[in-house]
């Protein structure tokens, strides 16, 4: 890495979490990350048009001279028969939008979030098939036509079609273009890891870490025993709470490998802040700056 990456943290739609981390917001991070999807509302013409947030959000980078980077979570990159008039809209709200504010690239999760007519809360897994690869690397020539740098992040599944101690392998089929990129999520791989027994090591060590252009690091939390009938309880990926101490060391063990990368982002969900825990992303923050700083420097 020539230049040390930049530092970012997400923005939510939600006027508490936008009031209580305001200060934080103004000097801490060097970017905000905002899922376009929250910025929208659907017209009675089925049209995607900016909501309240969207101008809000703007307005804050605007105001602080802070660039925008744009990750989904519903643009379905994985469907293998996207619905082209969906499809259609959403590119054209995406275009809306980086005309009026441009994002420095856009990422959306791995996964099929959208199955023929049907749409779903989270996007499910994929079979590690040339079939498949080829479909999201479709989608990644489809969200190119509008932000030049695009890429997917590595999700959370609670149920896998193939092996997930080879899903990063399977990434290297799915990057087939110079700008198509990976938003490397450290608590989705320790959330993998706590559930599947993977090795996380093993993991990254084979994955593509030159094509990661973001990284972010989150906290969760764990499911209710009774959610299962084994009573088993799983490691969530839900934003909140404290960054657990193995993804502070999977951070510090990966940066020095991802010469391409342009940003670390710190995620927490709405409706997770509190003012307690206001001084706690604030350390949290500057733990990422010195993290990185620290790696760049060596």
């Amino acid at each position: 890495m020539h230049t040390p990456p930049m530092v970012g943290f997400t923005l939510q739609p939600n006027e508490r979490y936008m009031d209580l981390l305001g200060g934080l917001l103004r000097t801490g991070p060097d970017y905000f990350e905002v899922a376009p999807e929250t910025t929208w509302r659907r017209r009675s013409d089925g049209a995607l048009v900016p909501n309240g947030y969207s101008q809000a959000f703007e307005a804050l980078s605007e105001e602080t001279g802070k660039p925008l980077v744009a990750h989904g979570v519903g643009f379905s990159v994985g469907s293998a028969s996207p619905n082209p008039e969906r499809r259609q809209r959403w590119l054209d709200a995406l275009a809306a939008d980086h005309a009026r504010r441009p994002f420095l690239w856009y990422t959306d999760h791995l996964g099929a979030s959208v199955l023929g007519d049907a749409e779903v809360t989270l996007p499910l897994a994929l079979p590690h098939t040339t079939e498949a690869a080829d479909a999201v690397a479709a989608s990644l020539r489809a969200m190119a036509t509008v932000v030049p740098d695009v890429g997917f992040e590595n999700s959370v599944f609670y149920f896998h079609v193939d092996d997930p101690q080879a899903e990063s392998e399977f990434y290297r089929r799915c990057l087939q273009a110079d700008n198509a990129h990976w938003l490397l999520d450290l608590h989705n791989l320790h959330t993998t890891a706590v559930n599947t027994g993977i090795d996380p090591h093993a993991w990254l060590g084979a994955a593509p870490l030159e094509r990661v252009i973001e990284i972010h690091v989150s906290g969760g939390s764990w499911s209710e025993p009774g959610w299962l009938p084994s009573k088993r309880s799983l490691r969530l990926d839900s934003h909140e709470g404290a960054v657990p101490e193995e993804v502070w060391a999977l951070l510090a063990e990966v940066l020095p490998r991802c010469p391409n990368l342009r940003g670390v982002t710190l995620e927490r969900m709405e409706g997770t802040v509190e003012a307690a825990d206001v001084p706690l992303l604030e350390a949290e923050l500057a733990r990422v700056r010195k993290t990185v700083e620290s790696c760049h420097a060596r």
